[in-house]
């Protein structure tokens, strides 16, 4: 049975470099897969974009308003796959999942369980509550200690409040991944 995937972690856990590289496979063996960004994700226009320097044109980029399904082709693909799915919206979460149970594709999704408030993003929380399969991946913060939290840094200071949404790249926004201990920190200091 096809199953829904959420594969999640912190900024920079290696997230994209695993969709690319899982797409690379699917292809590489003669399967057809369709990889889909939400278009609120602006780094990168139409191509995904690994921190690596790997990229790859999206098959679909979903407007928050449309259905994945409005956009699929006739052909049924082996695979469909997501990045930055957490700015999905919770109904084309639902939709990804029916594709997975009435359809029997697969459906890979990639992205931030959290922002840099640590609050959910709508996608990532439903797809918390329905994926089949979730996985964390993982990388480290400054400190040496797994990281689970971004911060969110304009001019290279750390900013606790705002928008849900600041893609990285633009007005000098950026994000570091960090564990909860000095993600804690640094709020406190910036309090001070």
């Amino acid at each position: 049975m096809a199953k829904l995937y959420f594969r999640y972690g912190a900024m920079n856990s290696g997230k994209t470099t695993v969709l690319l590289q899982t797409a690379h496979n699917y292809e590489e063996r003669g399967m057809h897969v369709v990889v889909i960004k939400p278009s609120i994700d602006t780094k990168g226009d139409n191509k995904i974009v690994s921190r690596l320097g790997v990229d790859r044109e999206v098959n679909i980029l979903l407007p928050t308003t449309d259905t994945v399904i409005s956009h699929m082709k006739p052909e049924k693909p082996d695979a469909i796959i997501v990045d930055e799915a957490q700015f999905l919206t919770p109904e084309q979460v639902d939709e990804l999942y029916y594709i997975t149970k009435m359809y029997e594709i697969p459906v890979l999704c990639y992205g931030l369980r959290c922002d840099f408030q640590m609050k959910g993003f709508p996608g990532a929380t439903r797809l918390l509550e329905i994926a089949d399969d979730i996985t964390e991946l993982k990388t480290i913060c400054r400190c040496g200690k797994k990281a689970t939290q971004n911060i969110r840094l304009i001019n290279s200071q750390p900013i606790f409040e705002g928008a849900q949404v600041a893609i990285d790249g633009t007005d000098e926004v950026q994000y570091e991944s960090v564990c909860g201990t000095c993600y804690l920190k640094l709020k406190r200091d910036k309090r001070r």
